[in-house]
C-alpha cells in the first residue's frame, strides 16, 4: 500500500494527498493525516487512516460512508466553517481583492426544508435517497442529518409514491419543500398521467396529507393535485412557488442572506433585484423601497406578482422576464435604480457585472453560491471602481463543499 499525507482540501472537499508517485484526491480525509491507499486516474477511492487529524470526528449518520449528500461531516464544525471561510477569502486574494468577513452563520442540523431526491423501482419495492458519490447508485435513506424531520418522515410516502408512478429501469427526480402548510412534492420523469394514477397519486396525497403534489411525465407534461396552496413567507408576504422552484435551501440561511441584503442597500428608495427567482429578496426589501425584479424564468416571477399584489402596504414592485445572461441590463438602464441586488446562478453574472461595473449606481449587495464564479465577477466591478468592503459567509448546505457568500461593493 502507498503512503501518503494530506497536504489541504480541494474545492470539493476532497483531500489533496502527496506521496511518492505525486498528488491524488482523497475522499473523507483531513489536512495533515497521514493515510495509506492506491490511486487510480489520480483518485484515492477507499484511503486508509493511519494517523487522525485532530478536527476528524464520528460521523453521526449511518449512510455516510455511502452517501454523495455530505462530504465533509467526518470534520469538526470549527474545522469545517474555518473552511469555508477560507476557500471564499483565497478565491478572492487569487483575483486581487480581500474584504473583511463581517459575520459567518451556520445553518443548524435537520434544517434543511428542500431537496432533490431520486427515487428507482425494484424488484421488493423501491428506493428513495441520494446519489452515492460520483454514482448513478440510489442510497436508501432510512435517516438524514440534514433534511427537516417532516421530510424524513415522509420517505416511505415517497417509496409507494415511486413503485405507483415509476416506470421499471427509470429514475424519478423528486423535488421536495417543506413548509408551513406540510410538504409541496413535484416528480419529473414519471409514467403518463392516466386517471387510474391519477386515483392512485391522489389518494397518496390525502394520506400523506401532502399540500401539493405535481406529477410531471417523461413527455413533459405536468399536473397538480393540491390540497392547499403550499405558500411559504417572504417578508410580510406569501408566496405560492411554483412546482420545484428554486428557494434557499433553510429558513435560517435564508434570514441571514436577507438581513445582510437590507443592511447593505437600507435607505435606498428605488432597487433592481437581479435574478429575483420568486421574491427571496424583492418582497422583503418592498416594506421601504419601490422595487423591480428582474428574473429570467417567468413562473417564479407570476409567484412574485401575485404575492405582492396580495400583501397589503408594499411599496409597488414591477416584474421584467429577461435572461440576464444574454441581456444583461445596460448602465443607462441601471442609471434609474439607487441600489442593485444581484443573486445570479453558480455560474455568476460575467455580461451583467461588466454593465454594473460601467453604471454610477454605489451600492451594491452581490449573493453568490460560488467563490470562483463570485471573485472573476467582483473583479469585473473592481474594475469599474467597485469594490466588496464586508463579506457575509452563508453555510446552508451543513457538512458538504458548497457555501454562500454576500458581499457589500462600495465605490472605493
Amino acid at each position: 500500500m502507498t503512503l501518503w499525507r494530506v497536504e489541504r482540501l480541494g474545492r470539493r472537499g476532497d483531500g489533496v494527498a502527496v506521496g511518492a508517485s505525486g498528488r491524488a484526491l482523497a475522499p473523507l480525509t483531513l489536512p495533515e493525516e497521514q493515510i495509506e491507499g492506491e490511486a487510480m486516474d489520480g483518485r484515492i477511492a477507499a484511503p486508509r487512516i493511519l494517523a487522525p487529524s485532530p478536527d476528524r470526528v464520528r460521523p453521526p449518520c449511518a449512510h455516510y460512508r455511502a452517501c454523495g449528500g455530505c462530504s465533509l461531516m467526518h470534520a469538526s464544525d470549527g474545522f469545517a466553517t474555518a473552511w469555508k471561510r477560507q476557500v471564499v477569502e483565497t478565491a478572492l486574494a487569487a483575483r486581487g481583492l480581500s474584504a473583511p468577513v463581517a459575520g459567518v452563520q451556520v445553518s443548524p442540523p435537520r434544517s434543511r426544508r428542500r431537496a432533490v431526491l431520486s427515487g428507482r423501482r425494484t424488484k421488493k419495492g423501491a428506493l428513495v435517497g441520494f446519489h452515492a458519490r460520483a454514482s448513478d447508485v440510489i442510497v436508501d435513506l432510512a435517516e438524514c442529518h440534514v433534511l427537516r424531520p417532516q421530510i424524513t418522515a415522509a420517505l416511505p410516502l415517497l417509496r409507494r409514491i415511486v413503485v405507483a408512478g415509476a416506470a421499471r429501469g427509470a429514475e424519478l427526480s423528486m423535488t421536495v419543500i417543506h413548509g408551513p402548510a406540510g410538504l409541496d412534492l413535484s416528480v419529473t420523469g414519471g409514467k403518463p398521467m392516466e386517471p387510474a394514477l391519477f386515483q392512485t397519486l391522489a389518494a397518496l396525497a390525502d394520506e400523506g396529507d401532502l399540500a401539493r403534489l405535481t406529477w410531471q411525465d417523461q413527455t413533459g407534461d405536468g399536473q397538480s393535485i393540491t390540497r392547499r396552496p403550499p405558500a411559504l413567507p417572504m417578508g410580510r408576504a406569501r408566496v405560492v412557488p411554483p412546482p420545484g422552484a428554486f428557494l434557499q435551501a433553510t429558513a435560517e440561511g435564508e434570514a441571514t442572506l436577507t438581513a445582510s441584503v437590507r443592511n447593505i442597500v437600507g435607505g435606498a428608495t428605488r432597487i433592481v433585484d437581479l435574478f429575483s427567482g420568486c421574491g427571496t429578496f424583492s418582497l422583503p426589501l418592498a416594506e421601504t423601497a419601490a422595487v423591480h425584479a428582474v428574473e429570467g424564468l417567468a413562473a417564479p416571477l407570476r409567484a412574485l406578482d401575485a404575492a405582492w399584489r396580495g400583501a397589503p402596504g408594499l411599496n409597488r414592485i414591477t416584474i421584467e422576464n429577461r435572461d440576464l445572461a444574454r441581456r444583461p441590463l445596460l448602465a443607462d438602464e441601471l442609471a434609474a435604480f439607487d441600489a442593485i441586488v444581484i443573486d445570479p446562478p453558480r455560474a455568476g453574472a460575467e455580461a451583467q457585472a461588466r454593465e454594473i461595473a460601467r453604471c454610477e449606481v454605489d451600492r451594491l449587495a452581490f449573493v453568490s453560491c460560488d467563490p470562483v464564479s463570485f471573485a472573476r465577477d467582483a473583479q469585473i466591478l473592481a474594475g469599474g471602481g467597485l469594490r466588496p468592503v464586508r463579506l457575509w459567509i452563508v453555510d446552508q448546505f451543513r457538512w458538504s463543499p458548497h457555501v454562500e457568500i454576500v458581499a457589500d461593493f462600495a465605490r472605493i
